[in-house]
């Protein structure tokens, strides 16, 4: 079991042997959350590894063209807005 000590900042440092083998290098992103009282760290994907995470999602479906699903998001935005 690794150890890590945390800081003044609240900062802690991810052992090497822990970054190589979940491929969490400098600038890297992590996920934090909280489960009963333990802290999970997983490192999040980068955009290009969520290429095709949909396709199944969407198989047999038609696209659908770039001003309508714009139109869609941009009204989805207003209501979000207008609830707050």
């Amino acid at each position: 079991m690794a150890s890590a000590k945390v800081s003044e900042k609240g900062q802690i440092t991810l052992p090497a042997a822990i970054r190589r083998k979940l491929g969490i290098a400098a600038n890297s992103r992590v996920e934090l959350t909280l489960r009963d009282d333990e802290i999970v760290i997983r490192p999040m994907k980068r955009i290009g590894e969520l290429y095709g995470a949909l396709s199944a999602c969407v198989a047999g479906r038609a696209p659908i063209p770039w001003d309508e699903e714009r139109r869609r998001m941009e009204e989805a935005v207003a209501r979000e807005v207008v609830d707050e």
